[in-house]
């Protein structure tokens, strides 16, 4: 028989249904809707200074519609002294409300993680590890690592296609040659498409979300694939004269916006100033902040960016909130530092 149990020695968020048998509880267990009891980053770092608090947070946003097992995905589990414990047969695993997520094994206490995801997210431009690491009092070593796990977990899990009015654009990210060592500026030219540069191409629906992702040059080979399954078809694509772009036709509507004789706006009210907004944003914080990026690591930095501008409508706390809902995931060292061949 169904029965409520009242005290089990877990959070009284939790609405708790189960049953007993032998002497242990099976449960599926709900956690109860809560209205999040901060409205800024003050108020986070002080209510959420205990790091029960902050597993309260992470469980009620992780699980809304009720606990998983990580492991399987089994809705019934046991509650244990330290966590859960699925009651799949097949698993049988133990686990808590950080594990699987990119908070497991960390010995960073939560409340530091949620100050810096807070702060990565709200910020227009982001922050720099030097800077976190001072905020949240960590090395900087320690604040470099904990950004790339945050930008590693932003990255769009479940994207869906663009739609409409879908602007298409490239651009490149690096220094000017003229600034770079002579040992580096030799067979190099300044240009379009120079190699000493990154190129970033994006794609951006008016007025919804944008997509940037790093490519090694602009050829049909690495861009149409994007275009193909990103943009659904029949839409209609704006663009720059860049020449690449005439073998659009057929599976799009394709319109031009020649730069090259000083047409930034078509006549049919068409333009590309949408996405190059996006790339100020992109510039000025590399630029700004984080000074210096590598190629081997820009692709975050893109979905960084990409996050920001597709949830700027939402509140830094609802922002704060899908993070964690979406904290599954966890990027581990010898990965991030792992030389690319």
């Amino acid at each position: 028989m169904a029965f409520l149990l009242q005290k089990v020695g877990v959070n009284k968020c939790f609405e708790i249904l189960g049953m007993c048998w032998d002497n242990h509880y099976l449960c599926i267990i709900k956690l109860n809707h809560m209205e999040t009891s901060f409205k800024s980053k003050l108020e986070l770092v002080r209510y959420y200074a205990d790091e029960d608090n902050c597993k309260k947070l992470l469980a009620q946003q992780r699980w809304s519609n009720g606990v998983t097992c990580p492991h399987c995905n089994h809705n019934k589990v046991y509650t244990t002294n330290r966590g859960y414990k699925c009651a799949n047969k097949e698993c049988y695993k133990k686990f808590t409300v950080i594990t699987g997520t990119i908070f497991e094994n960390t010995k960073i206490p939560l409340n530091k993680w949620f100050e810096a995801i807070f702060v990565i997210t709200a910020h227009k431009k982001g922050i720099s590890s030097h800077q976190l690491a001072k905020d949240i009092d960590v090395s900087q070593k320690t604040a470099w690592f904990i950004l790339h796990r945050v930008r590693e977990m932003l990255k769009e899990k479940n994207p869906t296609l663009l739609s409409g009015t879908v602007q298409l654009d490239e651009s490149y990210v690096g220094g000017k040659l003229k600034y770079k060592h002579k040992s580096q500026r030799v067979n190099q030219k300044p240009g379009r498409g120079s190699q000493n540069k990154t190129m970033v191409f994006g794609l951006l629906q008016n007025d919804g979300n944008v997509h940037a992702e790093m490519v090694p040059a602009t050829t049909n080979q690495n861009l149409f694939p994007i275009m193909f399954n990103r943009v659904e078809k029949g839409s209609t694509i704006v663009t720059d004269g860049y020449h690449i772009y005439k073998r659009l036709a057929g599976n799009y509507k394709h319109v031009v916006v020649d730069h090259n004789k000083d047409e930034y706006v078509s006549p049919d009210g068409f333009h590309t100033n949408s996405i190059e907004g996006y790339w100020s944003l992109l510039k000025r914080g590399i630029i700004g902040i984080y000074h210096q990026v590598s190629p081997k690591h820009l692709s975050r930095y893109c979905d960084e960016f990409s996050f920001r501008y597709n949830t700027r409508r939402l509140t830094d706390v609802e922002r704060f909130n899908n993070v964690l809902q979406a904290s599954e995931g966890r990027l581990k060292w010898d990965r991030l530092v792992a030389t690319k061949k």
